[in-house]
């Protein structure tokens, strides 16, 4: 009975690690992204990827309830940043990823907020209190972005090229005021929205 229910544990736990794998689409490697960019010391946390990894088209939902996807952004580098109203790092990301949305309104890059809150109730409010009143995000109160790329962190910042493809992140907060974070931004575009 013991070795049964051995087996069985073994077996459900590489079930549940395939279902994870295939989860995150982080086996499906499309190209090699060649030699990194040099990083400065602010983006120390940042990965760029030795491989783009395709990732499945997926919906979110805007505020008014209307369907968008990462697809609506192709051409373009895109930064997936996932906050939540529990978390205190995003308080001091939100403003920052406003400056670097007025800063790059004119270039080939999308910054793309997602909430992770089940509640999504609670967002807007949260937003305006804060005084965020024109920070525009979309949701995920489904999880449904764990189709994508892991959401058991916030802040997080997931970068995508300009087909779609993941190439990169960081996990946790990022002072993305930092002067040498434009320049960095700048090779990203560079190199991913062509």
């Amino acid at each position: 009975m013991k070795s049964y229910t051995s087996k069985l544990a073994l077996l459900c736990t590489a079930w549940l690690l395939s279902c994870a794998v295939q989860a995150h689409s982080l086996q499906n490697k499309l190209y090699d992204t060649g030699e990194p960019i040099p990083k400065p010391r602010v983006m120390t946390g940042f990965i760029e990827m030795q491989h783009a990894r395709g990732v499945p088209e997926v919906p979110f939902i805007d505020e008014a309830g209307q369907t968008h996807s990462l697809k609506q952004h192709q051409g373009k580098l895109t930064l997936v940043n996932l906050w939540a109203t529990w978390c205190v790092p995003c308080l001091r990301e939100i403003p920052e990823l406003q400056k670097l949305q007025q800063q790059y309104i004119d270039k080939n890059i999308a910054i793309v907020p997602i909430s992770i809150d089940e509640e999504v109730k609670d967002v807007r409010p949260f937003l305006d209190q804060h005084g965020f009143s024109n920070y525009r995000t979309w949701l995920a109160p489904d999880k449904n972005i764990e189709q994508i790329i892991p959401a058991n962190v916030v802040p997080a910042t997931y970068v995508f090229d300009a087909k779609g493809n993941l190439v990169g992140f960081v996990r946790g907060y990022l002072d993305w005021t930092d002067k040498e974070v434009a320049p960095y931004l700048d090779k990203l575009i560079a190199k991913y929205a062509q």
